[in-house]
């Protein structure tokens, strides 16, 4: 939530508006409270919008539609003003996760949960259908969890059931693997369609995973008109339930009526959102509303209580139009400061000023100084600090301005690596194996977790990921520091050379010797997908990287994989003298991949593996990369007969080398990294800063 600025509206007829909780291209929402304290989210035209007659006529109808839906199982209106002044729509909060965030925190549904929810939606969907509309746009982050159960949000795209066509074929708002056959191809649309993206939305809560795939939308849309939903996960005794809704004839969908009897409701059921970790999670989001409303109405409970510290993860239960036209929910993030596990306020990052092109080297920013235990060379800027292991054994951090040491914390077991946390957090192991999270600007302490970690592998926005000591993999909750499940692999994870990997779009991606690469589900970590042969010869670290949904792989070649199924997408090497080189560390900067290939560093089309940067000749074999501003840096020896090493800094604009900065000779280890303008060279114990050209 963001506090109200220059030109913001204080009230919205009986709403004083406190805050924003987002805004689009053409529209905001507020957060607001009436005379009797109830909280609304209050969504609201922009000024210059309001007279577009159009625009005004899709936020009456919208407004319109949700008010005339009276089911207990849609976010209730509680007022509007679609005539004269600003148009707005005031709804209430709803306070629970929506059904991906569930899903993705806590994992698929158990059957009876499943059946559970259907019976709920089943029920609402009736109300929908029978106040004459078809919602359109069902899907998992459309249904809120609360207390009292699901409740369907966003009536932005609702239309009457007469007269539903689309103009052309592919014009339809339809989110790919949710809307029905018909929406894809442009036909007519009834109450079938929200019944097909019922049955996509429960093989989603029982498994986790989409009921069509695809590389790509167009791919989704193609096996939603032509291929099969993907029902081998859902549990045995649902499959037979849901597979019918997703018939491609409309004709052969069971209506809501016939479905309540197969999802009847049973005794007890309501306390499935009630008890357990997903009500725990409602919970903590009830009690964030109440404690906002009191502070805004000056409640004496709430005093001292600041309202940036009152910020969990509450739905809205309405709709905001977002720029491009479409529709969608509005969130507020995070959790109240005196959590542990809340995120404090993130550092700026200091920005190094570039220098001008030049004949000779710059001179160093700062450096060398002392700073790294012997054998480490990972450097990890956070903003303002650069996290590396301490000459001690200990996990420090030193200023990107100066390089002078902030502070350190002992007992740590650096060989375990550590992550960033949203560049708010730094995440290590600590020598007992547990799992201990500080402040990256300060380090303060912020919380410990039990986790038996061997190794750090990853770390997505609901958990960190690790190797355990038995060589198991594990998800350790950012949210509590609980286990969030403990999974068997076939991977090797106690090797020599510790695993390392990534984690993003539901997929923990694991790579290990001797080039083996394994994909699990990030919400269970059960096995998705596996490669056996991606090593180069001489079994080199594999260090995946991801961009959107490709993960990327060096080692023989460098190989772009689908992250969701590991189906490659497109694959590079560099031939010299008939002899294949191996690829480096992989570098992901803007939409280009970057890779050492024998003697060259090339830079690749992330989308297709089209060659778009390639450096001078020389020897780059296995050299890390680095990216900043006009320049990209890599390491080789020193000609024959000089000791040492080089940094070697090109040009991204010409290709052309740039300058060089001589590292000393046999002091075992060498790394680089790069970010505000700098490059951090890694050279033994010692660590610079070099400057980087505009």
């Amino acid at each position: 939530m963001r506090p109200l600025g220059t030109g913001d509206p204080i009230r919205l007829g009986p709403y004083r508006l406190l805050g924003i909780l987002g805004e689009g291209g053409m529209g905001k929402v507020y957060i607001g409270q009436d005379a009797a304290g109830t909280a609304a989210a209050v969504k609201v035209l922009r000024p210059e919008m309001a007279h577009d007659q159009g625009l005004a006529q899709r936020f009456v109808r919208e407004a319109r539609m949700a008010q005339a839906v009276t089911s207990k199982g849609v976010a209730r209106v509680l007022g509007a003003q679609t005539e004269g002044g600003r148009p707005w729509i005031a709804t209430e909060f709803l306070a629970g996760p929506t059904l991906d965030q569930a899903v993705g925190a806590h994992g698929p549904f158990d059957e009876a949960t499943v059946r559970v929810l259907a019976s709920a939606l089943v029920r609402t969907l009736a109300d929908i259908h029978a106040a004459g509309l078809i919602h359109r746009d069902i899907k998992p982050s459309n249904i809120v969890l609360t207390s009292s159960g699901p409740r369907i949000i966003d009536f932005g795209i609702a239309r009457p059931e007469h007269g539903l066509t689309l103009t052309t074929t592919g014009q339809a708002p339809v989110t790919p693997g949710y809307g029905a056959p018909e929406q894809v191809l442009g036909q007519r649309v009834g109450p079938p369609a929200d019944v097909f993206s019922l049955g996509a939305v429960l093989v989603h809560a029982s498994t986790g995973e989409q009921a069509f795939g695809g590389a790509h939308v167009a791919a989704v849309q193609y096996e939603v008109v032509h291929g099969a939903p993907r029902l081998e996960h859902v549990p045995q005794q649902l499959a037979p339930l849901v597979a019918p809704c997703l018939a491609k004839d409309p004709a052969q969908r069971p209506t809501p009526a016939q479905m309540s009897v197969v999802f009847a409701r049973t005794r007890g059921a309501g306390r499935i959102w009630r008890h357990g970790p997903l009500a725990a999670d409602i919970t903590q989001r009830e009690r964030t509303v109440h404690q906002m409303t009191t502070l805004a109405s000056g409640s004496g409970a709430s005093r001292g209580i600041s309202r940036r510290r009152l910020v969990t993860a509450l739905a809205v239960g309405g709709t905001v139009v977002a720029a491009g036209g479409g529709a969608g929910a509005w969130w507020l993030k995070g959790r109240a400061e005196a959590d542990p596990f809340a995120l404090p306020p993130a550092a700026g990052t200091p920005e190094a000023d570039s220098v001008p092109e030049s004949t000779g080297p710059p001179e160093p920013l700062w450096g060398p100084v002392r700073a790294l235990g012997k054998g480490s060379t990972q450097v990890l800027p956070v903003r303002d600090v650069l996290l590396v292991a301490g000459p001690d054994g200990s996990l420090a951090a030193h200023g990107v301005t100066d390089g002078k040491q902030r502070w350190s914390a002992p007992g740590i077991d650096t060989k375990a690596g550590f992550l960033s946390l949203s560049d708010a957090l730094v995440a290590a192991v600590d020598t007992k194996g547990r799992l201990v999270a500080f402040v990256a600007s300060s380090g303060e302490r912020r919380w410990t977790a039990p986790a038996d970690a061997h190794k750090l592998l990853a770390t997505d926005e609901w958990a960190v990921y690790l190797s355990t000591k038995e060589g198991r993999l594990r998800s350790i909750s950012r949210s509590d520091g609980t286990v969030r499940w403990t999974a068997p692999t076939e991977a090797d994870l106690l090797t020599e050379r510790r695993p390392t990997g990534v984690a993003a779009k539901g997929r923990l991606v694991v790579a290990t010797q001797p080039g083996q690469v394994v994909a699990v589900d990030s919400a269970d970590g059960s096995a998705v997908w596996n490669i056996a042969d991606q090593a180069s010869v001489d079994l080199a670290l594999i260090q995946p990287t991801v961009l959107g949904d490709t993960v990327f792989l060096n080692g023989a070649s460098l190989t772009a994989r689908n992250l969701a199924d590991g189906m490659e997408l497109w694959g590079k090497s560099e031939m010299v003298d008939g002899k294949l080189q191996p690829s480096g560390p992989p570098l992901v900067h803007t939409d280009t991949v970057y890779t050492s290939q024998g003697p060259y560093v090339l830079g690749y089309k992330a989308t297709d593996g089209t060659e778009v940067w390639r450096s001078p000749k020389s020897y780059f074999m296995y050299s890390p990369i680095a990216v900043q501003g006009d320049t990209v840096c890599a390491m080789n020896p020193r000609p024959a007969g000089t000791d040492g090493v080089e940094v070697r800094a090109m040009s991204h604009d010409t290709g052309k080398q740039a300058w060089t900065h001589t590292l000393p000779a046999d002091v075992g280890s060498y790394g680089m990294d790069g970010d505000g303008n700098r490059i951090f060279v890694v050279a033994g114990e010692q660590l610079t800063a070099l400057p980087v050209f505009g």
